[in-house]
């Protein structure tokens, strides 16, 4: 089958498409075929590498995808051939003790779609059938392939992690991308107000069409957290989403309320940061860690998607071999929303403006 694929990690020209073997499914694993395919930051990481990350080459790289089943396991009985899922990236093993409660990413052993076992961006890919569900019937092929990491990983930093409430202020940096912007359009769903940052006029314009209440260009106003404390009142934000990493710590603590709190899921400009212990004591500000969700925090997004009909955000659509410039794009930032792979060349006219 055709797919997108490294032999070995490095640059961008390491990301190859060709043909590789077909998937066969375990005894509990389904082979969907795949209609559409998005980017994710990930699919970068892993074809330069990461330590202790060891792959099978040639690795198929991708997270996200949609499509219509195809092949069951043996003791497959919650999916039928022909059904139109959605996949939820996330790997566990399930019988851990925070499996057993119901956290499967906080699994000892957690893994993801496209890192820990060959990923979507191919004709043809098998996943557990736990991860599956079925996809919304409102949103296209390319829509639905934009939903599964970003807008699950938002929805557990806002909803789980953040306790985010109706009343609540929202700051978000780096509007544009995937978890940012799937953010944005989560927290308006739930009735929050979000400030957005970036240094392009542009996003921040198509964000306030999203329902962005204010923008901030740090490019022309350097000093977010002031801006912040102006378009508040001096107060400050309850709630500050950030996928960005050490670029934007301090800027948190300067934008955050007294008894705040601050989610992170991300590392893009750096791991390492200085902490202020006494701004971070004194105001009672709550730091958390995030990564992904568990399987029902991605039913309860789903099912906040189609109820709300909300259509996530997609950049644009291109074929399966035009995966490597779509990833240039998506790594030089240059995107609004997801960069999805038309695997079969079928859906790029289908997908909403």
């Amino acid at each position: 089958m055709k797919a997108a694929y490294i032999e070995q990690n490095g640059d961008l020209d390491a990301l190859q498409v060709g043909d590789v073997a077909d998937p066969k499914p375990a005894r509990d694993e389904v082979v969907i075929e795949v209609k559409a395919a998005a980017l994710n930051h990930l699919d970068i990481w892993v074809r330069k590498g990461r330590p202790g990350l060891e792959l099978c080459f040639p690795h198929v790289l991708g997270s996200d995808a949609m499509g219509t089943v195809v092949a069951l396991g043996s003791e497959v009985d919650t999916v039928e051939v022909g059904q139109e899922v959605v996949v939820d990236p996330g790997l566990s093993c399930g019988v851990c003790e925070f499996c057993l409660r119901g956290e499967q990413s906080e699994c000892l052993h957690y893994g993801i779609v496209g890192m820990s076992r060959p990923g979507t961006f191919a004709e043809r890919v098998s996943v557990p059938a736990t991860n599956l569900h079925p996809s919304p019937s409102h949103l296209t092929p390319s829509e639905a392939a934009a939903l599964p990491l970003a807008y699950l990983t938002a929805w557990r930093m806002l909803m789980t992690r953040g306790q985010l409430k109706a009343s609540d202020t929202v700051l978000i940096h780096g509007i544009g991308g995937g978890v940012a912007l799937a953010g944005l359009q989560l927290a308006r769903l739930a009735g929050a107000e979000v400030i957005v940052t970036s240094s392009s006029d542009e996003k921040l314009q198509r964000a306030a069409k999203l329902g962005a209440s204010a923008t901030i260009n740090y490019s022309n106003n350097p000093n977010v957290a002031v801006a912040v404390k102006d378009l508040t009142g001096g107060r400050g934000v309850d709630l500050v989403l950030d996928s960005v990493g050490a670029a934007t710590w301090p800027i948190n603590f300067g934008a955050i309320r007294r008894g705040g709190r601050i989610v992170h899921c991300g590392v893009t400009s750096g791991a390492s940061a200085q902490v202020d212990i006494s701004a971070l004591y004194w105001n009672h500000v709550t730091i958390l860690g995030s990564t992904m969700g568990s399987r029902e925090e991605f039913r309860q997004m789903v099912r906040a998607v189609g109820s709300s009909k909300l259509k996530p955000a997609v950049d644009s659509v291109v074929s399966l071999n035009d995966a490597r410039t779509a990833m240039g794009r998506m790594e030089h930032g240059e995107q609004f929303g997801k960069i999805v792979l038309d695997i079969k060349g079928k859906f790029a006219d289908t997908v909403s403006a």
